[in-house]
């Protein structure tokens, strides 16, 4: 079809060009000049059709689907004589997969687009929080992912079904430990498998499930360090039935902590002196907080403590939470005698009062920095987009993670 259409436009324009070439000549110029803007016309609808078709497999449409229905969708765009290019341009920007960070509390999703190096723009978000009712992990829980995936998925703003979806940190083991010494400095495979089987030796009795029943990833770190990720098989899978049943297609299983130094990077990160500052990021979530040290995208350091802003109420909470704060810090400098963090950085935003993160940076004693991933990012009409900016209180720091291009 394509080769078809080659040849049908490749006529089309030598006729266009003969018409034009041949009425310059002529005294009587009119008739034949309309003829050939004419021709013209027909051509711009012919390049109108392939654009749209373009168009549509940037978008998601099923290639397969294309191919038995092509001549039938350029025959109809020929005969619609009022389309229009600007939808059809606009359609070929290319937008991000769909970023869903399931939490305990809430279920934030958010799609982004690049504007040609100009910026990062939100295209559409959605953000619900779970009914206190029901239980994080049961089956009413998972009924309610699923319907609140599909409804937020199926209201227009959001482009295709592709997503990257991040497991929530209750149900992700991670560790870090030293990487295990071995002789062979190869990249065959058998040298990857024997590193592979050495970190689940060295982590398997301290997950707090089977490592027969794990899949388990590590992220090679600084001074011979690695962060150690372990998930449950059948969590895995109850997360992809999810998002099978709310009509969406999994493009990858995304972890957190990659997410939040994706997000600090692009977004706060992109001074020359960032590169190889060391900073540690908050995103102090309602009932949990997730801790990431990182040195620009470098992953050192990654936690979930179990609590947040809701347990902040009181100053007894607060001295506890700063001590699992600094428990991580002198977790991490035990680990990397050579590296010293910077600065401290909020990723929730809005959706923490202002007056927490001052308190904690001041008993901490570390410069800090608010990081709203949200004003960072330019954002369509909120009927659009179906975000305001104004008093949004969703954490999408992970999301938008997820989420970049």
């Amino acid at each position: 079809m394509a080769a078809k259409t080659a040849v049908f436009i490749g006529i089309r324009l030598s006729c266009c060009l003969a018409a034009a070439s041949f009425c310059i000549g002529l005294p009587d110029k009119a008739p034949l000049f309309a003829v050939a803007v004419g021709w013209l016309e027909v051509v711009s609808y012919i390049l109108g059709g392939i654009l749209s078709y373009l168009a549509y497999i940037g978008l998601g449409v099923r290639h397969k689907a294309l191919r038995t229905r092509e001549d039938e969708f350029m025959l109809q765009f020929l005969k619609d004589r009022t389309c229009s290019a600007v939808p059809i341009l606009h359609s070929i920007a290319k937008s991000s997969p769909i970023g869903v960070d399931m939490g305990d509390d809430a279920v934030t999703m958010a799609q982004l687009v690049n504007n040609n190096g100009k910026g990062i723009t939100l295209i559409a978000g959605a953000c619900e929080n779970r009914p206190p009712d029901i239980k994080p992990g049961s089956v009413d829980w998972q009924r309610w992912a699923i319907e609140t995936i599909r409804q937020a998925s199926s209201r227009g703003q959001f482009r295709g079904r592709d997503v990257i979806a991040a497991i929530p940190p209750a149900e992700l083991f991670i560790d870090h430990i030293r990487m295990p010494k071995i002789d062979s400095k190869s990249e065959t495979k058998e040298a990857k498998d024997a590193v592979d089987n050495a970190v689940v030796s060295k982590i398997k009795q301290k997950l707090p499930f089977e490592s027969g029943n794990a899949m388990i990833k590590y992220i090679p770190a600084e001074e011979d360090n690695a962060l150690v990720i372990a998930a449950e098989r059948k969590i895995i899978d109850r997360h992809l039935a999810i998002y099978e049943k709310a009509d969406l297609a999994i493009k990858s299983i995304g972890v957190w902590p990659i997410a939040m130094a994706k997000s600090y990077t692009r977004f706060f990160g992109r001074r020359q002196a960032d590169i190889d500052a060391v900073v540690y990021l908050l995103d102090i979530e309602p009932n949990c907080t997730n801790v990431v040290i990182c040195r620009h995208e470098n992953l050192l350091l990654a936690r979930s403590i179990s609590l947040g802003a809701n347990q902040l109420d009181s100053d007894e909470m607060v001295a506890r939470f700063v001590l699992e704060l600094d428990a991580c810090r002198r977790h991490f400098a035990s680990m990397y005698r050579k590296a010293q963090i910077e600065r401290l950085v909020f990723l929730s935003g809005m959706a923490v009062d202002k007056g927490i993160c001052v308190t904690l940076a001041k008993q901490l004693e570390m410069p800090a920095q608010m990081g709203d991933c949200l004003a960072a990012v330019e954002v369509a009409d909120p009927s659009e987009s179906g975000v305001d900016r104004r008093n949004c209180q969703a954490h999408w720091a992970i999301a938008f993670g997820l989420s970049l291009p």
